[in-house]
C-alpha cells in the first residue's frame, strides 16, 4: 500500500497578506492586494498593476549575509520555508540524514537580480558583476537555498511548468515521501516585477492594461480582459502520515490525488486536456465528482482560456455542480506560487468550513458555474480540487481532503 502524504506546516507570502494568518484573514474578508506596481516604474509599460507582497523587510527575517546573495523571490522563498517548518513543530536537523528534501518550483529565476547584474556589466564593466550572479538567477536557487539553510539533504529538486508548477512540485514531493523519504518542504514562490521580467511576462500578450484593480483581472466575468501579475506563494510540510502522527504533529489534511496532461499544439485536431486531467486526480484520489465539495480554479482571466476551464468543470461535474472559487482574483497570479497558495487555501476551507470568495467578478451565466462571489460561503468542506494551467499548455489538479 502507498504511504499517506500529509500537509502539517504550511508558510505564506501573498500580494494580500504577508504570514499565513494576514493572508487567510485578508482572504476571507475579501481583500485585495492589487494595486499599481511599485517595485520599479511600470509608467511607460501597458500593464501597470501588480499583486506585490507587502511590508517584506528581508533584514527583518534573515541573517544580513543572505540578503546580499539572493534574489527578492528567494528571500520571500526562505522566510516561508522557515514559517512553515516552525508551523509544522519540525527541525531537519532531528531527522536521520537524507530523511528531509525539497522540491520547489520556479517560472524565471531572480530575474530582479540578473536585472541589476546585467546593468552593471553593461555600465561599469565584468568586475562589478557579483559572484553570486552565477546561482542567483537560476531557477533552482530556491529549493538549493533552501536545503543548504535548513541542511536538508534528502531528495531535492525544482519543476518548472509555469502556473501549473506549485502543483508538479507537490505531486514530486509526494512521490518521493511514498518512496520512503519522511518529510519534504514543497510548493512555489515567485517573483521577477522588475522591468526585464515584466517585459517577458507582457510578451504572452495575456496581461491586463487596465489601471483600474477592481476591474483588472475578471474571471469566468463577461468583461475578462487578461490577468494581473503578481508575486509570492505558499510552502508547505509535505510528511508521511504515520511519522506525522507519532510525533503528534497537527495535520492539515492530506494530499489525495493527482495529474498532469499536456495540451496539443495550437491548430491540433484534439480538444483541450484539462478536463482528462480532472478525471485522473479524482480517480487517483478514489473518489467521484460527487464527493468533491469545492474547486478552486485556474481563472485565468483570458476568455478563451476561461471558456475551456469551465467546459472542462461542466464535462466532470456538470453545470452548476460544485462550488468553484479563484481567491487569486485578490493576488493576481503568482505564476508557480499560485498553486501552492490555492492548495493551502484549500486546506484551511476545509479546517474552517468556508469557501472564500473570489472578488470583483459578474459571473457570466454562459459559463454555467456556481462562482462563489462577494463574500464567502460556508460548507462542510471535506474535499476539494485544486486545478492550475501553466503557459505552453500544461495541466494539472490535485484532489486534497481532511484526513482521516
Amino acid at each position: 500500500m502507498s504511504r499517506t502524504v500529509v500537509v502539517t506546516g504550511v508558510g505564506v507570502t501573498a500580494p494580500n497578506g504577508l504570514g499565513t494568518d494576514a493572508w487567510w484573514g485578508a482572504t476571507r474578508q475579501g481583500v485585495s492586494g492589487i494595486r499599481p506596481v511599485s517595485r520599479f516604474d511600470a509608467s511607460g509599460y501597458p500593464a501597470r498593476l501588480a499583486g506585490e507582497v507587502p511590508g517584506f523587510s528581508p533584514k527583518e527575517h534573515l541573517p544580513n549575509r543572505l540578503v546580499p546573495q539572493t534574489d527578492h523571490m528567494t528571500r520571500l522563498a526562505l522566510v516561508a520555508a522557515d514559517w512553515a517548518l516552525a508551523d509544522a513543530d519540525v527541525k531537519p536537523g532531528d531527522l536521520p540524514d537524507f530523511d528531509a528534501g525539497v522540491i520547489t518550483a520556479a517560472s524565471s529565476g531572480g530575474f530582479e537580480f540578473g536585472q541589476r547584474e546585467l546593468e552593471n556589466l553593461w555600465s561599469k564593466g565584468s568586475k562589478y558583476v557579483s559572484a553570486y550572479q552565477s546561482y542567483a538567477w537560476f531557477y533552482a536557487v530556491n529549493t538549493g537555498q533552501i536545503s543548504i539553510r535548513n541542511g536538508m539533504r534528502g531528495p531535492s529538486g525544482v519543476v518548472v511548468s509555469d502556473q501549473a508548477g506549485g502543483l508538479d512540485a507537490m505531486a514530486q514531493a509526494r512521490r518521493q515521501i511514498r518512496k520512503g523519504t519522511t518529510l519534504i518542504v514543497s510548493g512555489g514562490i515567485d517573483s521577477s516585477l522588475c522591468s526585464w521580467g515584466w517585459v517577458a511576462q507582457m510578451a504572452a500578450g495575456r496581461m491586463s492594461t487596465r489601471t483600474d484593480p477592481g476591474r483588472a483581472y475578471l474571471p469566468f466575468d463577461r468583461d475578462a480582459d487578461g490577468f494581473v501579475a503578481g508575486e509570492g506563494g505558499a510552502l508547505l510540510i509535505l510528511e508521511d502520515a504515520e511519522h506525522a502522527r507519532e510525533r503528534g504533529a497537527r495535520v492539515y489534511g492530506e494530499i489525495a490525488g493527482y495529474a498532469a496532461t499536456t495540451d496539443p499544439r495550437p491548430g491540433g485536431d484534439r480538444p483541450p486536456a484539462l478536463g482528462r486531467a480532472i478525471s485522473l486526480a479524482l480517480a487517483d484520489a478514489g473518489v467521484s465528482p460527487r464527493d468533491v465539495d469545492v474547486v478552486f480554479a485556474d481563472a485565468a482571466g483570458v476568455p478563451e482560456l476561461d471558456r475551456q476551464e469551465a467546459e472542462a468543470l461542466g464535462e466532470v461535474f456538470g453545470a452548476g455542480g460544485v462550488p468553484v472559487t479563484a481567491p487569486k482574483t485578490m493576488t493576481g497570479r503568482l505564476y508557480s506560487g499560485a498553486a501552492s497558495l490555492d492548495v493551502t487555501a484549500a486546506l484551511l476551507a476545509i479546517r474552517d468550513g468556508l469557501i472564500p470568495p473570489t472578488v470583483n467578478v459578474t459571473p457570466d451565466p454562459a459559463h454555467r458555474l456556481d462562482l462563489v462571489t462577494g463574500v464567502p460561503r460556508s460548507a462542510d468542506v471535506r474535499t476539494a480540487l485544486v486545478v492550475a494551467r501553466g503557459y505552453g499548455g500544461f495541466n494539472s489538479a490535485m484532489v486534497v481532503r481532511a484526513a482521516g
